[in-house]
């Protein structure tokens, strides 16, 4: 029997590759003769650039940048030779056949991410991208040719003009006084940008399956701000400060002003939109990137049973990406599949899931007993 485990992170509690190792033991306890395929997920946040990193031999790296509201951080990140990616992934990309060159694997949730945070510091006026540029800066002067950012996880509503700070662009107040961080409560003093073009930094490929536009009742104040501190009634001032900052950006870098209603250009507080516009970077399907570079289709197709979940699984998780894209495409080949959570919501015909958290158990004991939720679960979905 072969089992292909494919578990995304169970948010506040277990990593992907946590989560899978959890999954596997509890197995191999039971039945020592499975063959069992190991395949810890990414979805653009946390874990991001060590998963993909790992997948193809490549070279793990870090660097200190500035957190999301000061200080010092260590951001992860990775290397590998183009050589490596697998094809799907390359094409995807932009790589074209034997281009050489080194691709950098990077994750915005490592530098500027809400999990850096402690809840009473998560103010979206206030928190910036800036560690995210560094990174960037960090992987150019590393001789990446290529960098894939992941922009999950965000702590950031700062349009990515953090980032681009960090790059190189200024922003000028009306007495041409340098405003050095573009946070949304320091929007109303800037008047003016200098500096546009980053000709030492490589193409930037964002992986992002968010199509949310940067602005208005869909846009990234409106559906995100929320969950990275922002009060509700604060929600429409920021739209309008951010439309403001976009129509100045598009401007001073020559790109329309529709940019902003692309779709993905909320993803990341707008960062997303940011660095389209700033700094020529081009939008990836998320999942599709992260499928072809693991090899997600082949493996799906050589596994009699498939393992998958998240610590939420809920009608969203269908939607094509994570652990539910894998559900549905390994029912679309005829494979078993079950699917465990902390929570589940929903979920699609022929899936078994299992809700992994005893009834009524509080939050917090919930987060801490994840790992043994599992096992348990795992354990009698596959009794010996």
């Amino acid at each position: 029997m072969r089992i292909l485990i494919a578990f995304d992170k169970f948010k506040d509690s277990l990593t992907a590759a946590q989560a899978c190792d959890t999954a596997s033991r509890a197995l191999r306890a039971a039945h020592r003769d499975w063959r069992l395929d190991l395949c810890p997920l990414a979805d653009g946040g946390d874990g991001f650039a060590d998963i993909l990193t790992r997948a193809v031999g490549g070279r793990r790296a870090s660097f200190q940048v500035a957190g999301p509201r000061g200080g010092l951080v260590e951001a992860p990140a990775g290397f590998t030779p183009f050589s490596r990616i697998p094809a799907g992934a390359r094409a995807l990309l932009g790589i074209g056949p034997g281009q050489e060159g080194t691709a950098a694997i990077l994750e915005m949730a490592g530098a500027s991410g809400l999990a850096l945070l402690p809840p009473k510091l998560r103010d979206p006026w206030e928190t910036t991208s800036y560690g995210t540029g560094q990174l960037v800066r960090a992987a150019a002067e590393s001789g990446a040719n290529l960098a894939l950012l992941g922009v999950g996880g965000s702590a950031t509503q700062d349009l990515g003009l953090g980032a681009l700070a960090a790059l190189g662009l200024e922003f000028l107040d009306a007495e041409d006084r340098r405003v050095r961080l573009p946070v949304p409560s320091s929007w109303p003093r800037i008047e003016r940008l200098e500096g546009a073009t980053f000709p030492s930094i490589p193409p930037i490929r964002i992986a992002c399956d968010v199509t949310n536009p940067l602005l208005g009742p869909d846009g990234t104040a409106a559906v995100f701000g929320p969950q990275k501190g922002l009060k509700a009634r604060d929600v429409d001032r920021l739209d309008a400060a951010g439309a403001r900052m976009a129509a100045m950006l598009c401007a001073h870098c020559g790109r329309p002003v529709d940019l902003a209603g692309a779709p993905g250009a909320g993803a990341a507080g707008g960062a997303a939109f940011g660095l389209m516009a700033g700094a020529g970077a081009a939008l990836l399907p998320g999942f599709g990137l992260v499928s072809a570079w693991l090899g997600l289709e082949e493996r799906i197709a050589a596994a009699d049973v498939v393992i998958t979940g998240e610590g939420r699984f809920d009608d969203s998780s269908l939607g094509g990406k994570g652990p539910g894209a894998i559900a549905a495409r390994a029912r679309a080949l005829g494979k078993p599949v079950h699917v465990f959570a902390g929570q589940v919501r929903g979920a699609a015909p022929g899936v078994a899931a299992h809700e992994i958290t005893p009834p009524g158990t509080e939050l917090d004991k919930a987060l801490r007993e994840a790992g043994a939720n599992l096992a348990s679960s795992v354990q009698r979905a596959f009794p010996a």
